[in-house]
């Protein structure tokens, strides 16, 4: 009886000091429901804090390169406004004067566009190694570590305007590292709450939870452009240290698990093989939760059912996202609409309806799939309507600004829908599969796998329509159509299988009604 207090005080040790400092204010534990909610909060600014710190170099690019053109990925939401109300001044100021060496030069556009290119590039590498590390460390250390270090080189990216830097080598190793830090976000929120939220509520809760992608892209633009004004680099010291302080905070407040944090878990949050109807086996997307703690390889989490397709499907669908987030104000302010031609402020704060249709659409597909539990007949759905989608809004997007907004927000929704429920409760799903036999640990690994091999695409995407949208934006809009396409093809097989093991779920339940 003697010895009972000693695992309960090992347990509190666990705790995160922020989650023990309240807890003592208290004077008593926090609910198992009052984690989830910890959980969900400092996950969701976290994230948003990575897309903020991300989004400032595009922002930025306008007064490194003013006389440029508006192609490729220099878009810039608010970007007209700051050219017209920021006076222009001398070339080593960097405010939308002269720009900034050597950015500023003939090959300007060129420089900017391989930054974004080393940047995209190292960070979908870096996603494979960063989930394969997330799944050995203690994921509140690993993700403090990447947010402060994404905080560091950012503001690092910075501090050239006032250390007078012209070195092109400079900012792009700065900005790989920065790449390279990046890519420990996505695979460490997504495991954490994985741990604390059961199946059958992880669609709907993640695909809310989703929407701190478009929020960050947002807030980080109004940031940047706000601070443009008193010189670029505080557009990226100031993202840089807020990425950092909310890096504490989840060092801070963060739960990895219910165990880490102590927390009771409540009946209603366990997954149960059983929970869909007796001797049903889901083919590949049941989970099986257990207590073992080793740590899944790099190659045998390929090997789970389902994670090869829905990796590549994301490869697809992350090429059709991207090119319409760097793209989409270009070709909005590039079409006349209702005869007029928009200002690029104008066409950009327009493009962001397509981020909102995809925080509806992800918050869609995450409730349908839950309903349906049927990832893959979900993901594959939308991804079959954003072609339509696609069609229609090249074709009558022109018409006037009404139809524009609408068919946008319809195109954003079918777009981005599949793109979360992949990233976020799929990833989850798969990084709990039953052929784990109870292994726990592949969360970080399986979503780093699918995101990173989406990031490929991601980069892909934007840089192929820079080539061919010279030619025709129909051309453009046809390689999209066929990417969604293809991406929905991809599936084929998974879908099969949720259909037939929903037959068979329905012919079990038919069977007592005729017998009775």
């Amino acid at each position: 009886m003697g010895s009972l207090p000693e695992p309960e005080a090992h347990q509190s040790h666990k705790k995160p000091l922020g989650i023990r400092f309240v807890e003592h204010r208290k004077k008593t534990n926090l609910s198992f429901r009052s984690h989830q909610a910890i959980v969900l909060i400092v996950t969701f600014f976290a994230y948003t804090s990575y897309h903020a710190a991300r989004k400032t170099t595009s922002i930025v690019k306008s007064a490194l390169d003013p006389t440029s053109s508006e192609v490729g990925l220099k878009i810039v939401p608010w970007k007209a406004i700051f050219l017209e109300s920021t006076p222009r001044n001398s070339t080593s100021s960097g405010i939308l004067g002269n720009g900034w060496a050597p950015f500023n030069g003939f090959d300007g556009t060129e420089l900017l566009g391989e930054l974004d290119v080393a940047f995209l590039a190292v960070y979908a590498l870096g996603m494979y190694f960063s989930g394969h590390l997330g799944d050995r460390m203690n994921l509140r250390i690993f993700l403090t570590i990447g947010m402060i270090g994404t905080g560091f080189f950012t503001s690092l990216f910075g501090a050239g305007y006032w250390l007078n830097i012209h070195s092109f080598y400079y900012f792009l190793v700065v900005q790989m590292l920065a790449g390279l830090f990046q890519s420990t976000g996505w695979p460490s929120v997504v495991a954490v709450v994985g741990n604390w939220f059961g199946k059958s509520k992880r669609g709907l809760i993640m695909g809310i939870w989703n929407a701190h992608t478009s929020i960050g892209n947002i807030s980080g633009s109004l940031m940047a452009s706000f601070l443009l004004s008193y010189g670029w680099g505080w557009s990226f010291v100031v993202p840089g240290l807020f990425i950092a302080f909310i890096g504490l905070v989840v060092f801070l407040f963060l739960p990895v698990t219910p165990e880490s944090g102590g927390a009771e878990q409540e009946a209603d949050e366990l997954d149960s093989p059983k929970k869909n109807g007796e001797g049903i086996k889901e083919p590949f997307l049941r989970s099986d939760l257990e207590d073992e703690e080793k740590a899944v390889g790099f190659i045998e989490a390929w090997k789970i059912p389902g994670v090869a397709p829905f990796a590549l499907c994301l490869f697809f669908a992350k090429l059709v996202a991207y090119t319409f987030l760097y793209w989409l104000p270009f070709y909005i302010s590039h079409t006349a609409i209702d005869g007029k031609f928009l200002s690029s402020g104008a066409a950009g704060n327009l493009s962001t309806l397509f981020d909102i249709g995809g925080v509806l659409g992800g918050i869609l597909a995450g409730h349908i799939s839950d309903r349906l539990n049927a990832r893959a007949i979900t993901a594959a759905t939308f991804m079959y309507g954003a072609i339509p989608a696609l069609f229609l809004y090249r074709s009558y997007g022109h018409i006037s600004l009404t139809f524009n907004i609408v068919l946008m927000f319809i195109t954003g929704m079918f777009v981005n829908g599949p793109y979360a429920l992949i990233t976020t409760a799929v990833s989850t799903d798969l990084g709990t599969h039953s052929s784990l036999r109870g292994n726990s640990r592949a969360l970080a690994t399986v979503t780093a796998i699918i995101d990173g091999t989406g990031s490929v695409g991601a980069a892909i995407g934007p840089l192929l329509t820079g080539y061919i949208s010279a030619r025709s934006w129909n051309e453009v809009f046809t390689m999209l159509m066929g990417a969604a396409l293809v991406a929905g093809l991809l599936l084929t097989r998974l879908v099969m299988a949720e259909m037939a093991a929903k037959i068979g779920e329905w012919r079990s339940q038919a069977r007592p009604r005729e017998l009775g």
